[in-house]
C-alpha cells in the first residue's frame, strides 16, 4: 500500500549561509536567482578559471626560502606552457629533460651518508598556483619545527605539475618521502586550496592508492596549525610502517582530526 501521505518540505534556516561557503539558501525574484546571486555565481567562476590560468609567483617563493635559510631547486614539468600542460595532464607528471639533469646535479651534492630518513619536499601549481602563493610558505612555518628526525634535501619548486611528478624527484634525490604541496582544482567557493600529497620510496609508475593526501588547507578551510599536525603524524607514522597509501589510510582514525 502506498504511502499518501504529502510531502513536507522543510523551509532551509535563514542563517544557514553564516556556516557554509556553499551556495545554499539562493534568494529568488520569481523564477530567476537574485542579481546578487547571480552575480555572485559569475565572480567565482571567474576566480575558478583564473586560478587554473595564473602562473605561480616563482621569484616570491624564492624569496621566502632564502629569508628562511632553506635550500632549493628549481624544476619544470615536460609540459612546455599552460596551454599544453592543461591539455596533456601526462607531460605534467614527468620532468622536461633539462630539469632530469638538474635533479641529477643536485643529487649528486647530497652527503652520501644519511643521518636519518629523507625528506624531499615538492611546491607545485597543480591546477592552482594561487594556492601555493597563498599557503605554501606559512603552511612550512607550521610543519617543519614538527619534523627534527627528518633530513630535508633542498625543496623543489616544480612549474606545470601534476602529483606524480614528486616521484621521479623523489628518486633522484634519494628520498623515503616525499611531501607534495599542491594547487587543488578550483571549486566555486575555493579557488585557493592547497592539498599534501605523501609517497613513501618515491619511484615513477606510484599509483594514487600509494599515497596519503590532505586537502583543504586554506584560511577557510583546513588551518596551517591543524594541517601540520596531520601531515607531520602521517610522515612520521609512513617512516614508521614504510609505507602510504591505503594501508596506512586505515589508521589515520588514530591521527589529529581537523576541528569542527
Amino acid at each position: 500500500m502506498s504511502d499518501s501521505r504529502p510531502t513536507v518540505i522543510r523551509p532551509i534556516p535563514a542563517d544557514l549561509r553564516e556556516h557554509t561557503t556553499a551556495r545554499v539558501s539562493l534568494t529568488r525574484t520569481g523564477s530567476s536567482l537574485s542579481t546578487h546571486d547571480t552575480l555572485d555565481f559569475a565572480l567565482a567562476h571567474a576566480q575558478a578559471r583564473d586560478a587554473v590560468h595564473t602562473s605561480m609567483s616563482v621569484p616570491s617563493l624564492l624569496d621566502a626560502l632564502r629569508s628562511r635559510s632553506l635550500e632549493f631547486l628549481t624544476v619544470k614539468s615536460a609540459a612546455p606552457d599552460r596551454s599544453t600542460y592543461l591539455r596533456r595532464p601526462d607531460l605534467g607528471r614527468t620532468l622536461s629533460a633539462a630539469s632530469e639533469s638538474e635533479v641529477q646535479l643536485a643529487a649528486k651534492a647530497l652527503k652520501a651518508g644519511k643521518s636519518g630518513s629523507r625528506l624531499t619536499i615538492v611546491l607545485a601549481d597543480g591546477l592552482s598556483a594561487l594556492a601555493l602563493d597563498r599557503h605554501a610558505i606559512a603552511l612550512l612555518d607550521a610543519l617543519l619545527p614538527l619534523l627534527p628526525a627528518w633530513e630535508l634535501t633542498s625543496i623543489v619548486i616544480a612549474e606545470q605539475a601534476r602529483v606524480a611528478i614528486a616521484d621521479p624527484i623523489g628518486q633522484a634525490l634519494h628520498a623515503d618521502l616525499t611531501l607534495l604541496l599542491i594547487g587543488e582544482r578550483p571549486g566555486l567557493s575555493s579557488p585557493d586550496s592547497l592539498g599534501a600529497y605523501l609517497t613513501w620510496a618515491p619511484r615513477p609508475g606510484r599509483t594514487d592508492a600509494e599515497r596519503n593526501c590532505v586537502s583543504n588547507i586554506r584560511t577557510q578551510g583546513l588551518r596551517y596549525s591543524a594541517a601540520a599536525e596531520r601531515i607531520a603524524a602521517l610522515a612520521n607514522e609512513a617512516r614508521r610502517l614504510q609505507l602510504t597509501g591505503t594501508a596506512l589510510k586505515d589508521l589515520e582514525a588514530a591521527l589529529p582530526s581537523p576541528p569542527s
